[in-house]
C-alpha cells in the first residue's frame, strides 16, 4: 500500500477501542476543560468510565459495626481492581482532599502535569497545521475538540455528588472488601469521607438529551476520519503524532496514578501484604477487630459451634 493511501486512513486511530480517556475520567471522577485538549484513541469513549468495573459491586463489611453490604460506586470499584492482587491484603486510606500532605498533592500535580503536556502538545500541532495552511487537518482536529468539549460538559452535568447516606462526624471506620480472584482490601478513614467514595454513585443517569448528544459525538467520531483523509500528507503526520503522543503521555499518567480522587475524597495505597490463606487473614483481622460476626457473614470463617450467628447471612 502506497505510503499517501495508507496516511488516509489516519483518522481512524481516534476511534480505535481504547479506554485512556475513560480511566482519567474514572481516576478523578470528573472531567476538566483542559481535557478537551488530550487528543487520543478512544476519546469518543469517555463515557465506558462508568463501566470499568464490569459489573463487579464486591461485598463489603465494616469491623467496627459488622455491617455487611456492598460497595455500590463503580468508579471506586474499578481503582480497587487496578491497584489490588491476587492472594494479597491491599491498605488503604481515605481523607478529605483539603487535609491531604503536600507529597500527595505534588504526585497528583506529576500526573495533572503530564495531561497538561498532552493538552500542549494538541495546540503545537493545530500551530502546525495552521503554518501548514492545511484546512481539511485543521477541521479533523477542531471535530476532535468539539467531540471533546461536549463530552466534558456532559460528564461534568452528570456527576452526582448529592447521596452518600446519613452524616456521622467524628466517627472512624475499618472496611473489608472482597473483590473477586481473591483480591482483598483494607479502607480507614473516618465514615463519612468511607461513605462518600463507596455508597451511591458518582454519575447519574443520562437525560434523553444527553443521550442524544452522546450519540452524536459518536457520529461525528466514526464521521470526522473522512476529513482526515482529504489532508496533505504533512498535516496527516502530524495528526499522528499527536493521537499517538498524547495516548502514550495519558496511558504514562493512568499508570502513574495511584490514587482516586472523587466528591472531594482521596483514596490512597498505605501498603500491601501477601498472605498464603485466606484464613489466616481472616484470623489476623478478627483479632485486630476483636470481632468475628463480619467475617462469618461474608462467609470467611463458619461460625461457632454453640455461638450466635450474624442475622443477615452472607452477602456474596
Amino acid at each position: 500500500m502506497p505510503l499517501a493511501d495508507a496516511l488516509s486512513l489516519v483518522g481512524l486511530l481516534a476511534v480505535a477501542d481504547l479506554d485512556l480517556v475513560a480511566w482519567r475520567t474514572a481516576l478523578t471522577a470528573t472531567s476538566t476543560w483542559l481535557d478537551a485538549l488530550v487528543l487520543c484513541p478512544g476519546l469518543h469513549r469517555q463515557y465506558e468510565a462508568q463501566h470499568l468495573a464490569h459489573g463487579e459491586f464486591p461485598a463489603c463489611a465494616a469491623m467496627t459495626t459488622s455491617f455487611v453490604f456492598r460497595v455500590e460506586n463503580p468508579a471506586t470499584v474499578a481503582y480497587l481492581q487496578k491497584i489490588s492482587r491476587t492472594g494479597h491484603l491491599t491498605d488503604l486510606t481515605v481523607c478529605d482532599l483539603r487535609n491531604a500532605s503536600e507529597a500527595i498533592h505534588a504526585a497528583t500535580g506529576i500526573t495533572d502535569g503530564i495531561v497538561s503536556i498532552a493538552a500542549a502538545s494538541t495546540i503545537a500541532a493545530i500551530s502546525i497545521l495552521i503554518y501548514l495552511a492545511d484546512t481539511w487537518a485543521l477541521a479533523y482536529v477542531a471535530t476532535l475538540i468539539l467531540i471533546r468539549l461536549l463530552n466534558t460538559a456532559m460528564i461534568r452535568r452528570q456527576v452526582d455528588i448529592d447521596w452518600h447516606g446519613a452524616s456521622e462526624p467524628g466517627v472512624k471506620g475499618d472496611l473489608f472488601i472482597l473483590l473477586s480472584y481473591d483480591r482483598w482490601v483494607r479502607i480507614k478513614g473516618d465514615v463519612d469521607d468511607l461513605k462518600a467514595i463507596t455508597s451511591g454513585r458518582w454519575l447519574r443517569e443520562a437525560t434523553p438529551l444527553e443521550e442524544a448528544g452522546l450519540g452524536a459525538t459518536t457520529l461525528l467520531a466514526w464521521g470526522a476520519p473522512i476529513l482526515a483523509a482529504a489532508a496533505s500528507q504533512t498535516g496527516q503526520l502530524t495528526i499522528m503524532g499527536v493521537l499517538l503522543g498524547n495516548a502514550k503521555l495519558l496511558g504514562w499518567a493512568n499508570v502513574r496514578t495511584d490514587v482516586l480522587r472523587m466528591k472531594g475524597k482521596m483514596l490512597r495505597i498505605v501498603g500491601q501484604r501477601k498472605y498464603e490463606r485466606r484464613r489466616v487473614l481472616a484470623e489476623e483481622l478478627i483479632e485486630e477487630s476483636g470481632r468475628d460476626d463480619w467475617a462469618v457473614a461474608m462467609a470467611l470463617m463458619p461460625p461457632k459451634s454453640g455461638a450466635s450467628q450474624y442475622a443477615g447471612g452472607a452477602v456474596m
